[in-house]
């Protein structure tokens, strides 16, 4: 026998020892022999690939491929799968190609090998970029072939069950990396007994203090409970039987990660948790299940707004059940699940049922979840960095909980506290950049409202339309998220092109020049020297603020051509409405509006930085007039901006709502108000307004000043003390 052949004989399995012989026994009862032999061979050829390798524990390396295949095998997935997890770190770790591997064990399972494989051969800034790069290549190999993510999740399963061999902080990172990331992937592919698994250890991994109470604390509990359970248990059978309905009924005990994370959301003990175990009841038919809950209720009573139909409303992940709770004796509430067996199947291996059962509507519909949410990945992918598309997918994994319809009575699914604007971009992308107002159960609701199960909500769009960068601070699926900013880099590009040409157009001003004067030859040259492959290049870098206009300008112009030939000196100055977009910001430090005089400051990346001439923070500019730029209000400006004006008034019942009130009268708007209380006599009240000009915020000052109670009204501006840090 080859050193392959009787190392492999001596390995521990996951479930099962020895190792090799268990699988092929595994295998064996749903493979045909060919398969199995493919098995050996890939198990022998990864154990002389290995050679010499040992993991950290001090076993032969190969242990771990071939306990991750076990796991695969419990799940009876196909042979290419089986083999891929026996092979996955053969690229990795040893000199053999992924050429290699498909020429030996074909293509489909080099694909598989190659999309687990991680990128140590690419140089990142830090640890946490390559984490997410190797994530992010993971699952767009996933979207090509599901079959990656399943070996991937053996992976870590056997990795969290031989993590003790880890250091301490080592051991921790990886428990929360498997707790964020790999046990929610799990159960969005239905998966729950791996999930479970890999929250239990991933558990025992990062708070194993914690663990330990809490699996003593349940050890004592388990005794009377289980004993209480089974006597309900054998209550229901008996029902059934009266009723004529086969049912098999079984006791579940919650998962110890489960029971923790309640206690944490709910700030409650473990004797405040009474639904630690529960009932299973299987039947044979979906029209079983409901005859199945009449008489469970029959039995006992229901606790109301517990009831949950999962079947005719699958779960994303295809998972389907009727879940009520009970008022057991003594008022002990009691959770119940009633499904089918292939509902059972499916909420056992979820997506890992296609391989064991090709046909059947079950996993063909759980095949098309599954593709729906791998397609969203692919768009989520299409820009940003590896890190913001690691969180953006770990925002969207974790389970959907709301449910809301269409108005054509279509349902989709979205996460827990999920917007308006989220369920425009859920029903599609162009829906969500142009939606300007929503109904929700056919009443006009702010964009920002969250939605609640069973609502029916209409979105309302208007052509030129855009989305709102503020949106991306309260939306919560990654769909919405990426397609805001994707929408807001394109515009902001745009509008930082169009910037730049006016700046430019303004810096060659001074030169009696313009952009239509500049010869070809004399671009061509500039954008050689600055290393820029088009004017749209060069514009959008004057646009935001990373090159100087006047710079550029002077690149720009014929060498013959001297600057003291140009007459006046003065560039004219850009006229500024407050409608510029992205590009163009009004401070809030001191708030310019129409009339005031102003000045105005390049800043990199930011473009064009609005201030009042009398700010403080536009001391430190002072120093740099390259930076400068000559602006004016437009003649004519049709939008409100933002003030701030600071009210002092005496300290009475009310006072609030009649300086509100007050405002509301001259037609202003309150976008925010702040209190500052000075003494029992004497209140300071901030209001952060919405006016048109000078003029306007004029006459609301002198009705304010007005009143009664009233002391003092000033505009307020940046002081040295507070500027800096407001700007």
């Amino acid at each position: 026998m080859d050193y392959a052949s009787s190392l492999l004989g001596l390995l521990p399995g996951a479930r099962r020892t020895p190792g090799l012989r268990g699988l092929l026994a595994q295998a064996a009862t749903y493979l045909p022999p060919a398969d199995v032999e493919r098995i050996r061979e890939a198990a022998e050829f990864g154990a002389s690939a290995h050679k010499g390798q040992k993991r950290l524990s001090g076993e032969p390396y190969i242990a771990h491929p071939v306990a991750a295949a076990d796991i695969l095998a419990d799940l009876r997935l196909d042979a290419d799968t089986i083999v891929a997890a026996i092979l996955h770190d053969v690229i990795e770790d040893t000199p053999i190609a992924k050429e290699d591997l498909a020429e030996r064990f074909g293509p489909a399972v080099a694909e598989i090998v190659d999309g687990v494989t991680k990128l140590d051969q690419i140089r990142f800034k830090n640890r946490e970029e390559a984490q997410a790069e190797s994530f992010r290549k993971m699952l767009l190999a996933m979207v090509r072939d599901l079959r990656v993510i399943l070996v991937k999740l053996a992976d870590r399963t056997h990795n969290m069950r031989t993590i003790d061999a880890m250091a301490p902080a080592r051991r921790r990172a990886i428990a929360r990396e498997t707790l964020e990331i790999y046990a929610p992937i799990a159960e969005r592919l239905g998966l729950y007994s791996l999930k479970l698994e890999l929250e239990d250890l991933g558990f025992q991994a990062a708070h194993p203090q914690r663990y330990r109470v809490l699996e003593r604390a349940l050890k004592r509990a388990r005794g009377n409970q289980k004993e209480f359970l089974g006597k309900i248990a054998a209550q229901l059978r008996n029902a059934f039987e009266k009723a004529g309905i086969e049912a098999t009924v079984e006791t579940r005990e919650k998962h110890l990660y489960s029971i923790y994370r309640k206690m944490q959301r709910k700030r409650a003990t473990l004797s405040d948790i009474v639904d630690v175990y529960g009932l299973r009841i299987i039947v044979d038919s979906v029209d079983t299940t409901y005859r199945a809950l009449g008489v469970v209720h029959g039995a006992y009573k229901p606790m109301p707004g517990r009831f949950k139909d999962y079947i005719a409303i699958p779960r994303v992940n295809g998972y389907q059940s009727l879940h009520t709770t009970l008022f057991g004796p003594n008022g002990v509430p009691i959770e119940v699940q009633i499904r089918t067996a292939d509902m059972h199947l499916v909420a056992e291996s979820g997506i890992a049922a296609h391989w064991k059962y090709k046909a059947g509507d079950t996993s063909v519909a759980q095949r098309e979840r599954t593709r729906e949410w791998l397609s969203n990945l692919v768009e989520l992918q299409a820009e940003g960095s590896s890190e913001e598309f690691l969180e953006s997918v770990k925002v969207d994994l974790f389970p959907d909980k709301v449910y809301v319809f269409t108005p054509k009575g279509e349902i989709l699914r979205l996460p827990r506290g999920a917007t308006v604007v989220d369920y425009a971009y859920a029903v599609h992308t162009g829906v969500g950049n142009r939606c300007v107002a929503a109904k929700v159960d056919r009443r006009l609701a702010p964009l920002r409202t969250v939605l609640r199960n069973g609502q029916t909500v209409e979105i309302i769009t208007a052509k030129g339309a855009m989305p709102n960068p503020a949106w991306v601070n309260f939306v919560v699926s990654a769909k919405a998220r990426s397609a805001i900013r994707q929408y807001l880099r394109g515009l902001r590009r745009s509008e930082a092109i169009e910037l730049g040409s006016r700046l430019l157009n303004q810096a060659l001003a001074e030169f009696k020049s313009s952009l239509e004067e500049v010869t070809p030859a004399a671009l061509q040259a500039a954008l050689g020297e600055l290393g820029m492959k088009d004017r749209d290049e060069l514009f959008e870098k004057v646009g935001l603020g990373e090159r100087l206009a006047p710079l550029i300008a002077r690149r720009l112009l014929p060498t013959t051509q001297p600057a003291e030939e140009a007459e006046g000196g003065v560039p004219p100055p850009l006229a500024v409405a407050g409608t510029e977009g992205l590009l163009v910001t009004y401070a809030r430090c001191c708030f310019p509006i129409p009339n005031d005089p102003i000045i105005a400051f390049l800043s990199a990346g930011r473009g064009i930085v609005v201030h009042r001439e009398g700010c403080v923070n536009v001391e430190d500019y002072r120093k740099h007039p390259e930076k400068w730029l000559p602006v004016v209000w437009e003649s004519s400006i049709v939008r409100s901006f933002a003030s701030q004006i600071r009210v002092d008034v005496a300290n009475r019942l009310g006072v609030l709502a009649a300086v509100a009130a007050a405002i509301s009268t001259t037609e202003t708007n309150i976008d925010h108000v702040s209190i500052e209380e000075r003494d029992s006599e004497l209140s300071v009240l901030l209001f952060e307004v919405r006016v048109r000009d000078r003029k306007h915020l004029a006459g609301l000052m002198r009705t304010i000043r007005r009143m009664p109670d009233v002391l003092r009204v000033n505009r307020t501006i940046a002081s040295h003390s507070q500027g800096k840090a407001r700007t």
